[in-house]
Formats: structure tokens, C-alpha cells, sequence
């Protein structure tokens, strides 16, 4: 029962692995597995004498730092539900995200969050800051809770089927869809992810990606801990390109996991600042977005490493598919790889199972698949059908079983790896007093694969222009979900019905500026 629970497992391996490296803050401090347990024990026991208990959902806004770590450890020990917020948001957004994940607590660090704290009050969600001032101390909480007993979590006995993390994923529909991911999705990912890359306890990596998502959450520091081995969180508590390398060569790194858009980064790097030597890697991983084959070629060339590209989705718990190790098969440009660790299947729209090289819905199922959105009957329908999870992306498995994806039935708008949906942004732009008619949509874009960009049309006698559509939108959405261009027109291209599509509008203002190659869309 105990390896079919995240915790249960984890607990195992810093039994087998005590003394081994399990995470660093870049030049402050290491802490050995055996240690990591401890400290998660002791702050479970404090968040029980704070009044969480099982089931309850606890928000958590935090850079990318240890104390981060162990409060998510910690809150699934204790039977709650661990939810990870984007710190980036504005209160608005804070507040949707809190009152639709029904969150009874929201922790942050010490220097806290304006815009979560406005929110959590305004919904009368009480706040705790932690902290961990040294290696050898115990997490702090302020406001403190009462006296806490490490001996009261010992008696807990977590359930494979406790949902461990919400998240929300940016639904085509007006609003984000809550995604419970219980212990045993969390477990069945993790150790997917550990038997694709062969990971180990010598293994070492440094998180560059937020742990608010799967990507970095899962990938990067569930499997590694999962595996004994070791990660690295940059000082700055976010990725940095100019201390990358020199993390990565100073903890022994084997092999770090990126969207394209942090690639494309390292690559800008490579060429106007070269490093001396770069650490030997046995892989480099590339997932959320479509990487594209010759940004792939260059990764190669550059740090001397295989680049293995994966399709994934926080339904399932992050990874889906994943190209192989080169002592496992072939490496394929343009392709996502096979599928790891589940079903997949390629469906037609009347749940025909298809054959090799026919394209039709992605379609998976298995222990790592969440069981349901919360609270959205309709979403569920839609993507529950003929006993399949359905992706929402069109692709094709050729004869070698390599998953290769082709579009996108959503209209979901992929920013490096961020999802946003366009719905969304309309709803905010349209929010202006002066402006009649938006939409956004996604275009093509070297750097992030997608940019996000919008046509509106102003209200009649408006002189409204681009620098403050600009403006409002930076006021009301986060930075990633700001249009990097706007047109402003006098009318929308339609189809023969009527109705606005957004592949339409993309296409008729994009014809406007340049002969714009189709994109190709990743997961």
C-alpha cells in the first residue's frame, strides 16, 4: 500500500538513500533525504495544530525554494490537497483560483504575496508565512499555531486515493478547469517518468521551470526525489541563464528537463557568451511546447547531449509519451515519442480505435490519469468517451508506435509551455469601456512557439489605440497573458454562419503583416 501513495514512496527511498543528497538551494544550503523527511513530519505536525485537516485544500504562492518544497510534502502528508499558485497573478485572478479550489489556508514565504494576501482576505482564507532560517531548524510558521506533536502525524495513514494537487488548466470554455490529481496519479507519473529516463540516485538536476506546474513539479522534482536523487534550486528562486551552467557544473548535473522557450535561451547564451567546458549530460529533455527539429540539432551540437522531446498534460499528472534514451531506441526530430507507462490510442470521432499513420484524437488511460475535472459535469463528458481520456490534440501513431502530433482541436494559446485561454482574454478586453468587440489568437513565434496576439474593434466615436489596450490588459491579466501585438479594426472576419473563429482571424491579420508559416502545435 505505502508505494501506491507519493508519500509512502518518497519515504522508502530516503530510508534506502539517508544520507544522500536530496536538495540544494544554490550556494546555501544541502539536505540529505533522511533530513527532507524529517523537516516535511515536523511542518506536518504544525499545519494539524493550524486546524488543516484531511481533504482540505491549501493554497501555496512561493518562488522556487526549499521552503516551497517541504510545505507541498507536507500538506499531502497530513491528507490535505496541495494547490500551487502562479505568484505572478494579479488579486483578481487569486481570487478565482482560491475560491473555485475551495482553499481553506494560503501559505506563502516570509516576504508573502500583496496580491494573494488582498484575495485570501477578501474571502476570509487565513494566511501563514513559513520559513526554514537553517538547515538544522524546523520550518517556522507566523502567525506560530499552537504546540505541535510530530507524534499526532505518525498515526496518519495516507490513501492512494487522496487528491495530493489541484491545478487548474486553461479550459477553451470561459473558465479554467479544476484538475484533482490523487496520490496514486502522482506515484504512477513519477515512476513513468523514473523508468523513461532510467533515473537514478547519482542522478542531479537543477529546476529551472516553476513548480506551480506539472512540468517542474513532476519531471523535475517528484521523480528525482522519487529516484534518491538530488536537485537544485537556483539561489534567485527562478531560472536564471547566467547562473544555469555554472549550477549545473557545481552540483554535478546529468541532465535537466526545459520548455523550448528556456532552450532557445540557453542556445542565445551559447553563442554570444559560450561557457568553457559544459557538464557531461545524459540527456536533455524538452516538453510542453513543439520543439522544433532544427532548435532540437542545435541543443545537440551545442551541450553534447541527446535531446529527448515528451508530450504531456497535467491530466496525466504531466507525462504522456516520451522519445527514448538512445540505448532504448531512436531519438525522433518532429515526434513526441512513445508512450510511457499507459494506454494510448488513436481514436476517430466515433471512438474507432485507428490504425498505424491515421490521424485522430489522442487518446490515453491509466493509473496516472486524473479521474475527473472538479465540479464540471460537462467537461467530463466531453473528455470521458468510449472509456478513454480525450486530449484534445489530432495525431498519428506511425508503425514504430512514435506519437506524432499534427493540430489541435482546442484553441488553446501555448506561450512557452503556458496555456492561456483565449476566452480568458477576451472577457478582459472587452471589459474596456471603449472597445465593442475582441479576440485573441494565438500566432506563430521563434521564441515560445505561440504568441498571443488580438483584433478589436472600438466602440463608434472611441479614439482608444494599441498603447492602451496595452495598458488595461497589463492591469488585469498576468504578464504571460498580455497580447504582444493588437490590430485595431472595424470589423472581424466571419464564417458562413456567422459565428467568429478564431483560426480565421489569426489568419486574416497575420496575411496582413507576413506570409506567416502555419504553426505546429505541441502539448
Amino acid at each position: 500500500m505505502e508505494n501506491l501513495t507519493l508519500t509512502g514512496f518518497l519515504k522508502h527511498v530516503a530510508e534506502k538513500f539517508p544520507s544522500h543528497r536530496a536538495i540544494s538551494t544554490s550556494g546555501k544550503f544541502d539536505i540529505t533525504h533522511a533530513r527532507l523527511q524529517e523537516l516535511v513530519e515536523r511542518a506536518a505536525s504544525q499545519l494539524l495544530s493550524a486546524g488543516v485537516n484531511h481533504g482540505d485544500v491549501v493554497a501555496l504562492t512561493f518562488p522556487n525554494t526549499i521552503e516551497f518544497v517541504i510545505m507541498f510534502l507536507a500538506v499531502i502528508r497530513v491528507r490535505a490537497t496541495a494547490a500551487p499558485l502562479n505568484s505572478a497573478y494579479m488579486a483578481e485572478e487569486f481570487e478565482f483560483y482560491l475560491s473555485d479550489s475551495e482553499s481553506k489556508l494560503l501559505l506563502t514565504s516570509k516576504e508573502g504575496n500583496e496580491a494573494a494576501q488582498t484575495a485570501a482576505s477578501k474571502l476570509k482564507i487565513p494566511h501563514i508565512t513559513a520559513t526554514l532560517p537553517q538547515p538544522e531548524s524546523d520550518i517556522t510558521f507566523s502567525p506560530a499555531p499552537p504546540e505541535s506533536n510530530v507524534e499526532s502525524v505518525s498515526k496518519i495513514i495516507n490513501d492512494p486515493s487522496d487528491i495530493g494537487l489541484f491545478l487548474h488548466t486553461s479550459g477553451t470554455t470561459s473558465r479554467p478547469k479544476g484538475v484533482p490529481l490523487s496520490q496514486l496519479n502522482l506515484v504512477s507519473s513519477v515512476n513513468n517518468i523514473k523508468s523513461v529516463y532510467k533515473l537514478k540516485a547519482s542522478d542531479s538536476t537543477v529546476i529551472v521551470l516553476p513548480l506551480f506546474h506539472v512540468h517542474g513539479l513532476i519531471a523535475g522534482l517528484l521523480s528525482s526525489l522519487g529516484s534518491g536523487a538530488s536537485v537544485t534550486l537556483p539561489a534567485s528562486g527562478r531560472f536564471s541563464a547566467s547562473t544555469f551552467w555554472s549550477d549545473m557544473k557545481k552540483y554535478n548535473a546529468t541532465w535537466y528537463t526545459a520548455v523550448p522557450t528556456i532552450h532557445q535561451i540557453l542556445l542565445d547564451r551559447h553563442l554570444s557568451k559560450p561557457e568553457s567546458e559544459y557538464p557531461k549530460l545524459r540527456f536533455i529533455r524538452s516538453c510542453s511546447a513543439a520543439l522544433a527539429p532544427s532548435v532540437m540539432a542545435r541543443l545537440e551540437e551545442a551541450f553534447g547531449a541527446p535531446v529527448l522531446e515528451a508530450y504531456a498534460m497535467t491530466e496525466a499528472t504531466h507525462l504522456m509519451a516520451s522519445n527514448p534514451l538512445p540505448e532504448d531506441g531512436l531519438h525522433i526530430p518532429g515526434s513526441v515519442g512513445k508512450p510511457v507507462g499507459q494506454e494510448m490510442a488513436i481514436l476517430n470521432e466515433n471512438g474507432v480505435v485507428q490504425g498505424p499513420n491515421a490521424k485522430g484524437e489522442v487518446c490515453i488511460r491509466g493509473p496516472n490519469v486524473t479521474k475527473g475535472y472538479k465540479n464540471n459535469p460537462e467537461a467530463n463528458k466531453s473528455a470521458f468517451q468510449f472509456g478513454w481520456f480525450h486530449t484534445g490534440d489530432v495525431g498519428y501513431l506511425d508503425s514504430d508506435r512514435y506519437l506524432h502530433l499534427v493540430g489541435r482541436i482546442k484553441e488553446l494559446i501555448n506561450r512557452g509551455g503556458e496555456k492561456i485561454s483565449p476566452i480568458e482574454v477576451d472577457a478582459v478586453l472587452v471589459s474596456h469601456p471603449e472597445i465593442a468587440q475582441a479576440v485573441a489568437f494565438g500566432v506563430p513565434d521563434d521564441k515560445y512557439g505561440e504568441e498571443i496576439n488580438c483584433a478589436v474593434i472600438p466602440r463608434e466615436g472611441s479614439n482608444i489605440d494599441e498603447a492602451e489596450v496595452l495598458r488595461f490588459c497589463k492591469k488585469n491579466l498576468a504578464a504571460f497573458k498580455v497580447p504582444k501585438k493588437v490590430f485595431m479594426t472595424d470589423s472581424l472576419p466571419k464564417t458562413a454562419s456567422g459565428k467568429i473563429q478564431r483560426r480565421l482571424v489569426a489568419e486574416h491579420f497575420l496575411a496582413q503583416i507576413s506570409t506567416a508559416k502555419v504553426p505546429k502545435f505541441g502539448a
